[in-house]
C-alpha cells in the first residue's frame, strides 16, 4: 500500500543521531433510557463482560523463527516439485504471526513455483479469494493494456502432455485372422469398421478382434448393450484412422468417453476428456462433468472442472452440489481431481469455509479431508489443530479433546491452550495449570503461554500473569481489555480509558474500541462515544456489540441523540483541528458523519483513506478509495482515485498514466500531487527532483483545501532538503505550519538539524509531541536530536507508546553490544522477535551471533531473514558469509 514517502516516512529519512558504532546500519529515510432499553436494560458494567480470547485455529509454532528456518533450508535444496508445498506452510507461519503481507507474498511464491498444474491452479484461485474485491484492479489494468495473471483460467488441453498411447506393435508383422473389415451392428445400423486400425486401440480390443474370442472370426459383432450409440461408433471408427476426433456433441463424446474406459483405450480416453474440458464453461458444466470425471477417473477432464469450481469461491460453497463434490471424494478420487495436491487443495477449501462459518457442517467435512490429506509432521498439525478448533466452537469436546492431543504430541506446542479450556471446562483448572506449566518449563515462555495461564487463577495472581502476558507479547489484545474492564468495575474510569488508550495507540482492534466506548457512556461523555462508535462503523459497516446482540448503527442513532449536531461548516472545522493534532481515529468519525449529508462523497471518501493506510488498515482503505471512484463528481477526479488504487497495488507506471490522463482532462490539485508522490517513488534519478518540485508547484497553484496544500508544501520541503535546498526547504515547512500542517515540524526540524543547530531541531519536535495526539513516531524522531541519555529515554516512551517500532530495540540492543554486554543485547532483540517478524531484528541479531562465534544460532537467524525477505542484499552477504563458516 502507499507508502509515506516524504518526510513522513522514517524509512525513507537518514537517521541524524550517531549510531552506535557499526552494529546500527544508517536507515533511509450515562445513556438514554431508550438506548439501556435497547441494550437489554442492562448497567455500562454489565456491557462490559470479557469472554475469553478464541482459541486460534492457526499454524503457531512456538518457535517460528526455527521453522521459518527451516523452511528456507528446505527450499535450499528440495526438488522442484516439493517447493510450493514449503512455500504453503510458510504462508501459514505468517498467517498465524498475523503479517498479512509476507503471507500473501509467500502464496504468490507456490504459485510461482507450482510444479503441476493442478498447483498452479489451486494457488491461482486462493490468490484471486486472498485479493477479492481487488477484481476491479484487474479491470484498470487492462484499460492500461495489462493483465493481471493470478485470475486468468489455465488452459489444461494446451499445458498437459499428450503420452504416446499406442499399442506398440508392428501392425505388418500380425495376421489378422478376420476379415479385415468389421462391422458392428448397433439396433438397427450397421457401423464398418478398419478391424486392424480398431484393434490398435487398445489390448482388450486387440484380444477380442485378433486372439482366441469368436469375435475374431466374426464379421458382423453386435454391440448393442454396450451404451454406445452408432454416433458414437462411427466417431470410434473414425478416431481409429485418423487419431483426431469428429466435431460432436458432448452427449456423444460421453460415450465415447465410457466406450473408451471399458475397452482401455487410452488414446481414446485422453482426446475425449480433452474435448469434453472445452465444453466446461459454468458451474453446472463443472458439477455434471466433474461426476463423471472421477468415475471415469478422468484426470484432464476433472482439473477442469475443479478450476472453474474454485473460480467461483467463495459463492460456488453455497451450492449442496459442489460442497458434496468435495466433502465426499475418496483418495483415489482425490488423486483423479487434483493429484498430489489434496493437501493444498484442502486448505484453501477450509480456509474459505472457516471464513464464512467456521463451525458448519462444510467446514468440518473440509478438515476432515485436510486431516486425511497431510503427509508429514507439521502438515498434520496445521490439520488436526485446526479441525480440533472447529470441533470446540461447536462445543463437541469429546471429539475435540483427542484431536488436540494428536496435535500437541506431534509437535503443536500451541494446541495446548484447546486442551487447558476443555479441562477447565470439565472443572479441573488446577490440571489445566498444570499442563501450561509443564509447557513453560520446557521452553522459553511466551505471552499467550501468561495470558491463557491467566484464565485459571483469580486476583493478583491472574493480574500478575496477564501483566506478564503484555510484557512478553504487547500486541495480544485480551491483558488491556482485561483490565480495563476490571478497572472500570472499581469506577476507576479514567484509569481504564488510559489502558485501553494503550493498545489503541498502535492497533486498532475493533474490539477495543467498542470497550472504549462503555467507557465513554460510562462517563457520559457522549461526543467521544460517539467518536469511536462512527470508527467503528467506518472499518466494519455491520458490526455489532454487546456480544453481538445490538447493532453499530443502532447504537450510534441513541448516542446521536445526546450529542448536539453539527453543520457541514462546523464538520469541516473539526476535521481540520482533529487532522492537525494528529487524531486519526477522530478524523475518521468526523469524515463518516460529514458523508451522511456532504455532496462531494468522492473526496471524502478519499480523505478516509489516507487516514486509514495511516492506521495501517490497508483493506478498509482500499475499500474507501473504489468508493470514491464510485462517487467521483468528474471524469478526471475519477481518474486520480483510479490512479491511486493502481499506485497502492504496486502498479506505479499505470498510476502514473491515469494521473496524466486525469491532467489532460484538467488541471487539478490531486492529479499533479498524484504524478508527483508516483514519479518520486518510482525513480531514483536525481534529475526527477526538478520534474517533482514542478509538479507539486503546478499543484499548489491548483484549488484545493488546507489539508491537501498542507501535506503538498511538507513533501516539496522534502524534496528541496534532499536537494541541499534547506532556505526553500524551511519556507515550505513553515508556510506548512501556518495552515494546520502539524507534521510539517518534523521536516523543520531536519532542516534545523542540517544547520548544525540540534537544539532548534529538539525543539522542533518538542512542538509536534505536545501538539500531535498519535506521537510515537515524533519521541522516535526526537531521540535523533539529543544525547545518549535523553535518546534512550525517548526511546523507552517509543517503545511504551508503540511496542512495534523496531528501532528502539536495535538502538538499546547495539549500545549494549558497544558496552561489551552481548548476552543482553541479544536478549533485547529476541523480546522484539518473539512478538514480531522483522528483517532489521533478525539481521542484527543474527551479527551478534555471528560476532560471538554463535555460528549456528546466526545461520538460523539468516534464514529466517531471508524468509521474511529473501532479495535483501545485506542479508543475502551475511547469510553467504556465515554460511561459509559453519563447520
Amino acid at each position: 500500500m502507499r507508502k509515506l514517502f516524504f518526510s513522513e516516512s522514517a524509512c525513507k529519512e537518514t537517521k541524524l543521531h550517531s549510531a552506535p558504532h557499526s552494529w546500527l546500519p544508517l536507515d533511509r529515510g450515562g445513556l438514554s433510557k431508550s438506548a439501556a432499553h435497547a441494550s437489554g436494560g442492562t448497567s455500562i458494567e454489565s456491557l462490559m463482560k470479557m469472554p475469553e480470547p478464541a482459541v486460534l485455529p492457526h499454524f503457531k509454532p512456538a518457535d517460528y523463527v526455527d521453522i521459518l528456518a527451516q523452511i528456507h533450508e528446505e527450499l535450499e535444496s528440495c526438488p522442484p516439485d516439493e517447493r510450493s508445498c514449503l512455500f504453503l506452510l510458510q504462508f501459514q507461519v505468517f498467517r498465524g504471526l498475523g503479517e498479512a503481507k509476507l503471507s500473501r507474498r509467500s502464496l504468490q511464491s507456490a504459485w510461482e513455483k507450482a510444479s503441476t498444474i493442478h498447483e498452479k491452479l489451486i494457488f491461482g484461485a486462493w490468490l484471486k479469494y486472498e485479493k477479492k474485491g481487488e477484481e476491479a484492479i484487474s479491470d484498470l489494468l487492462s484499460s492500461c493494456g495489462k493483465c493481471s495473471q493470478e485470475f486468468r483460467l489455465l488452459d489444461f488441453v494446451s499445458q498437459v502432455s499428450t503420452g504416446s498411447h499406442d499399442m506398440g506393435y508392428d501392425e505388418g508383422s500380425d495376421e489378422f485372422r478376420g476379415s479385415a473389415v468389421v462391422h458392428f451392428r448397433i439396433r438397427d445400423d450397421m457401423i464398418a469398421c478398419d478391424r486392424r486400425k480398431l484393434a490398435a486401440l487398445s489390448t482388450p480390443l486387440y484380444a477380442m478382434l485378433n486372439g482366441g474370442f469368436r469375435e475374431s472370426y466374426l464379421e458382423v459383432i453386435d454391440m448393442s448393450r454396450n451404451g454406445i450409440s452408432p454416433i458414437g461408433m462411427r466417431a470410434i471408427s473414425k478416431f481409429s484412422l485418423s487419431g483426431r476426433l469428429p466435431y460432436l456433441s458432448a452427449d456423444a463424446i460421453l460415450e465415447m468417453l465410457d466406450f473408451a474406459n471399458k475397452f482401455c483405450c487410452k488414446g481414446l480416453k485422453d482426446a475425449c476428456e480433452r474435448k469434453l474440458a472445452s465444453f466446461v464453461s459454468s458451474r453446472q458444466d463443472a458439477i455434471d462433468f466433474m461426476e463423471c470425471a472421477l468415475e471415469l477417473g478422468c484426470s484432464i477432464l476433472a482439473a477442469s472442472c475443479l478450476q472453474v469450481l474454485l473460480n467461483e469461491l467463495p459463492e460456488c460453497l453455497n451450492d449442496e452440489q459442489v460442497v458434496r463434490i468435495f466433502s465426499s471424494a475418496n483418495k483415489q478420487q482425490r488423486l483423479t481431481m487434483v493429484g498430489n495436491a489434496s493437501f493444498s487443495l484442502y486448505c484453501l477449501l477450509s480456509e474459505v469455509s472457516m471464513s464464512t462459518n467456521p463451525t458448519s457442517d462444510v467446514t468440518l467435512s473440509f478438515l476432515e479431508k485436510l486431516v486425511e490429506s497431510a503427509s508429514d509432521s507439521r502438515q498434520k498439525q496445521l490439520a488436526l489443530h485446526q479441525l480440533a478448533c472447529t470441533r470446540f466452537l461447536r462445543k463437541d469436546y469429546a471429539e475435540a479433546e483427542p484431536l488436540f492431543s494428536a496435535a500437541f504430541s506431534a509437535g503443536h506446542l500451541y494446541s495446548v491452550v484447546g486442551l487447558a479450556r476443555l479441562t477447565s471446562l470439565r472443572g479441573n483448572k488446577h490440571f489445566a495449570l498444570k499442563l501450561l506449566d509443564s509447557v513453560m518449563s520446557s521452553r522459553w515462555p511466551l505471552g499467550w503461554m501468561y495470558q491463557e495461564r491467566a484464565l485459571y487463577l483469580d486476583g493478583d495472581s491472574k493480574l500478575e500473569n496477564l501483566n506478564k502476558a503484555t510484557e512478553l507479547d504487547p500486541t495480544l489484545t485480551y491483558p488491556y481489555m482485561f483490565r480495563a474492564a476490571s478497572l472500570m468495575k472499581r469506577q476507576s474510569v479514567e484509569a481504564a480509558l488510559m489502558e485501553i488508550n494503550r493498545i489503541l495507540g498502535f492497533k486498532l482492534v475493533l474490539e477495543c474500541l467498542e470497550l472504549r466506548f462503555c467507557c465513554y457512556l460510562a462517563l457520559e461523555d457522549y461526543r467521544a462515544a460517539l467518536c469511536d462508535v462512527q470508527a467503528i462503523l467506518t472499518l466494519a459497516p455491520d458490526y455489532r456489540m454487546i456480544g453481538g446482540r445490538v447493532a453499530a448503527k443502532q447504537l450510534r442513532m441513541l448516542v446521536l441523540e445526546n450529542v448536539e449536531q453539527s453543520t457541514t461548516a462546523d464538520c469541516w472545522m473539526q476535521l481540520y483541528d482533529r487532522w492537525s493534532s494528529v487524531d486519526d481515529i477522530g478524523s475518521l468519525s468526523v469524515i463518516y458523519q460529514m458523508l451522511e449529508s456532504d455532496t462531494s462523497k468522492g473526496v471524502l471518501y478519499f480523505r478516509q483513506s489516507l487516514l486509514l493506510l495511516r492506521l495501517n488498515c490497508p483493506e478498509a482503505a482500499m475499500r474507501s478509495l473504489q468508493l470514491a471512484r464510485e462517487h467521483a463528481a468528474s471524469d478526471h477526479e475519477r481518474l486520480v482515485y483510479e490512479g491511486w488504487i493502481l499506485y497502492d497495488t504496486g502498479h506505479c507506471e499505470e498510476g502514473l498514466q491515469k494521473a496524466e490522463a486525469s491532467i489532460a482532462i484538467q488541471r487539478s490539485f490531486e492529479a499533479f500531487f498524484l504524478k508527483a508522490y508516483a514519479l518520486a517513488d518510482s525513480s531514483l534519478e536525481p534529475s526527477t527532483s526538478a520534474t517533482v518540485v514542478s509538479l507539486l508547484e503546478d499543484a499548489l497553484r491548483c484549488p484545493s483545501d488546507r489539508l491537501r496544500k498542507g501535506q503538498a508544501l511538507n513533501n516539496l520541503g522534502s524534496v528541496y532538503v534532499d536537494c541541499g535546498k534547506l532556505d526553500l526547504a524551511a519556507e515550505c515547512y513553515i508556510n506548512a505550519l501556518k495552515i494546520g500542517h502539524t507534521r510539517a515540524h518534523q521536516g523543520l526540524a531536519r532542516v534545523h538539524f542540517l544547520r548544525n543547530n540540534r537544539i532548534g531541531a529538539y525543539d522542533e519536535m518538542t512542538k509536534l509531541i505536545e501538539k500531535a495526539r498519535n506521537n510515537a513516531s515524533a519521541y522516535e524522531k526526537r531521540s535523533e536530536y539529543c544525547d545518549r541519555e535523553l535518546t534512550k529515554a525517548d526511546l523507552q516512551m517509543v517503545t511504551k507508546l508503540d511496542p512495534l517500532r523496531v528501532y528502539p530495540y536495535r538502538y538499546r540492543a547495539a549500545v549494549l553490544m558497544d558496552n561489551h554486554k552481548e548476552k543482553e543485547a541479544i536478549e533485547e532483540l529476541t523480546k522484539a522477535i518473539a512478538f514480531k517478524a522483522d528483517l532489521n531484528l533478525l539481521h542484527l541479531r543474527a551479527a551478534f551471533h555471528e560476532h560471538i562465534g554463535d555460528i549456528s544460532s546466526a545461520l538460523r537467524d539468516c534464514r529466517a531473514a531471508l524468509s521474511v525477505d529473501p532479495t535483501h542484499q545485506e542479508m543475502l552477504e551475511l547469510h553467504h558469509r556465515v554460511n561459509s563458516q559453519e563447520p
